[in-house]
């Protein structure tokens, strides 16, 4: 699992300028595609709106052209119940006929079962008539009885494309029978289905019932011609497409009951669709040009990181050759807490290793004062007339005190060592537990390391002392250590009471091995004053120290002590090589 995800990590290893252009893109994609079905929508919506508004324009030209044949139907229907033409009275029947369509672009005939024009109003009346220009649907009025519009057909008197609306009318006698018929151009249909009623773009066109132009909005679209599209007469009613020569057209058909008509409206599909596909030019575009720009500017931004990663780079190499390392100020504000964390972290490279220096000089000049105090302290212990046993013991004691003092040393190096700590440590092996025949009192007084281990040394020896000669030698003996800090004396008292007190020991001016090695090693070396006082009960020491050497060691002289400590007779000396260093 950790070697796949690992090598996941090395497959996926990039620059940074990758990783912003895909979060880049993972964030315009999404809205681009939701924008483009937004898009897709709204022109469902907008073309669905707008073939109501096509399949109500072609309504409302058919509804016209309706109008236009029912007029003619009225208009021939009054003209039928006229009395000259009960009478017979053709000519009095003409000129109320003419008189009546004047200006109104329609002309009256009367047509009988013959196919001769009785009446004609485009040729004066008395003028010759000739036949009927459209016999077919002459005979399918006739036979049908009732009113019928007919399809377009080139008028041999008006010398263009007419249409006619026919109105039967029945004798008694069959010979007798004519139609009342109502012609008009077919141009004169144009209006109704002018551009102003159609979208842009759209064109209309009245189609009779052999698929013939009667009339178009398109100039190119000529009436009496069979419409381009050839499929249109089968079309049904409603909103469809057709292709004609390889290209797609959008179409609308209505059809007309009363003439038998169709009207249809067309457009290109390209151009109906021009609209929809400009918005998604616009919006792909748009996105495009928006992704670019922010695409460089990802770049520009993965760049000034990159640069400023580099930068970064270079100040951690500074820092791990130890070079000082400068803050950066940069526009990415992580990378500028970076490069102050990394001028911060040169700054504590360079006090942590001047420190390490100062210690390691410590170090050794601790470890020659260690040994010089060894030295001393082998000099005293072999000084000493016990035997060979008690030597031994004698010298481990003094030698795990001076470890016990090394361990308060080291651990308090920095802050200095508490004289109350300092004392709990040098007297604890001395004390049994549940012991209450000793006690320690006195204020917080801190000690420089090397003032510590002398005190330290010499509370080991008067504890040492006392458990063989004085308070704790016997089970009723007891001591009472004690310190105060008065302005510039610190004093130290050590009382010993109760103690079995042997004669020889109250000899006046008689100085043990146990003064010797106090007064060399505090006297000497810290320039303390010390008072032996022998009492009744027990041994006293009072020790006063300036306080300005508490915190304060003497200079040192520990190399030249430990030399001079060296020797058969050198324990004085060597004493005060400990107390120098």
């Amino acid at each position: 699992m950790t070697s796949g995800l690992s090598g996941l990590r090395t497959r996926l290893r990039r620059p940074l300028a990758v990783y912003l252009a895909a979060l880049l893109l993972m964030a315009i994609v999404p809205s681009f595609v939701f924008s483009l079905m937004i898009l897709k929508r709204s022109m469902d919506d907008q073309e669905r709106v707008v073939n109501a508004l096509l399949k109500a324009s072609t309504g409302s030209v058919t509804r016209a052209v309706e109008r236009e044949v029912d007029g003619m139907l009225t208009t021939l229907r009054v003209l039928a119940s006229s009395r000259s033409l009960e009478n017979d009275d053709l000519g009095a029947f003409y000129r109320r006929a003419a008189s009546a369509l004047s200006g109104t672009g329609m002309h009256l005939l009367i047509i009988d079962r013959t196919y001769q024009q009785r009446v004609n109003t485009r040729i004066p009346f008395g003028q010759p008539l000739g036949r009927a220009s459209d016999p077919l649907s002459v005979d399918q009025a006739f036979r049908s009885g009732v009113p019928l519009v007919s399809s377009v057909f080139f008028g041999n008197t008006a010398r263009t494309w007419v249409f006619n609306v026919y109105l039967p009318i029945f004798s008694a006698k069959r010979e007798d029978d004519y139609l009342m018929t109502l012609t008009r151009d077919a141009v004169s249909l144009e209006r109704p289905i002018g551009r102003d009623v159609l979208s842009p773009g759209w064109n209309a066109a009245i189609i009779d019932g052999n698929g013939d132009v009667v009339a178009a909005s398109d100039p190119k679209v000529a009436p009496g011609r069979p419409f381009f599209m050839s499929i249109v007469p089968s079309l049904r009613v409603g909103v469809g497409e057709a292709v004609e020569q390889g290209i797609r057209y959008r179409t609308v058909t209505e059809f007309s009951v009363l003439s038998g008509w169709k009207i249809v409206a067309w457009a290109k599909a390209a151009d109906a669709d021009a609209t929809a596909r400009r918005s998604y030019v616009w919006l792909s575009g748009g996105a495009l040009v928006f992704t670019a720009i922010a695409l460089a500017i990802s770049l520009a931004i993965a760049r000034m990181m990159s640069r400023g990663v580099k930068l970064l780079a270079d100040d951690a190499r500074r820092l791990g050759q130890g070079e000082p390392v400068a803050m950066r100020h940069h526009m990415v504000e992580e990378v500028t807490v970076v490069s102050a964390a990394l001028s911060e972290a040169a700054e504590e490279r360079v006090r942590a290793e001047a420190e390490i220096r100062f210690l390691m000089r410590e170090v050794a000049h601790r470890s020659k004062n260690q040994l010089s105090v060894i030295q001393s302290m082998l000099n005293q212990s072999a000084a000493s007339p016990e035997s060979r046993q008690d030597f031994v013991e004698t010298f481990r004691r003094r030698v795990a005190g001076l470890a016990r003092s090394t361990d308060l040393m080291i651990a308090n190096a920095a802050q200095g060592i508490d004289m109350d700590e300092l004392a709990h440590n040098q007297l604890q092996p001395f004390i049994p537990d549940g012991c209450d025949r000793f006690s320690m009192a006195g204020p917080p007084v801190r000690l420089d390391t090397q003032v510590s281990q002398m005190l330290g040394m010499a509370l080991h020896e008067l504890a040492t002392n006392a458990t063989k000669y004085g308070a704790l030698a016997n089970a009723a003996g007891r001591v009472d250590l004690s310190w105060s800090l008065d302005g510039d004396t610190f004093r130290l008292v050590w009382r010993e009471s109760r103690a079995d007190i042997a004669p020889e020991m109250r000899t006046p001016g008689r100085k043990g091995f146990g003064t010797l090695v106090l007064e060399r090693m505090l006297g000497m070396s810290l320039d303390a004053r010390l008072q032996r006082l022998m009492h009744e009960d027990g041994i006293e020491w009072r020790v006063e120290i300036d306080s300005a050497r508490l915190n304060k060691p003497a200079p040192d002289g520990g190399t030249d002590g430990g030399k001079d400590g060296g020797g058969k007779d050198g324990g004085s000396d060597g004493g005060t090589g400990v107390a120098a260093g």
